[in-house]
């Protein structure tokens, strides 16, 4: 099992990191994920500062539905922390049970249809092509 590396313990570097997290987030919590790549300090600033800019930068997407996208490919690559913790990102957000159920659904959905086109190696249509 990995280090967990809470703040008390932390370099400096690292606190820099995690002072930005709570300070983005509104929060004095930092989860496990970041305690856990903290191990490695350069791998925890490349990955917060990515996180931070995709996930909170102003953009066409709208908060909830950037939480929406990172739990169906959390839910297709198999990430159960990562299915959890956007889970309560997107309640956060204001996502209901509903549309979890629906959101699950979709997932499902594609993924079958996914294996079905590449298992069948389906041609692309000329229509869909750029």
């Amino acid at each position: 099992m990995t280090k967990l590396i809470e703040y008390e313990q932390a370099s400096d570097e690292v606190r820099v990191v995690y002072d930005d997290i709570r300070a983005t987030r509104k929060t004095d919590y930092i989860n496990n994920f970041w305690k856990a790549i903290a191990n490695h300090p350069p791998t925890l600033r490349r990955t917060w500062e990515t996180l931070k800019e995709v996930m909170t930068s102003p953009g066409e997407l709208d908060p909830l539905m950037r939480e929406l996208i990172y739990i169906a490919v959390s839910v297709t690559n198999g990430c159960e922390y990562c299915i959890a913790s956007h889970t309560a990102g997107a309640y956060a957000k204001g996502m209901s049970d509903v549309m979890f159920a629906e959101l699950m659904g979709i997932i499902a959905t594609a993924n079958t249809t996914n294996r079905l086109a590449n298992g069948y190696q389906i041609p692309l249509d000329e229509q869909f092509k750029t």
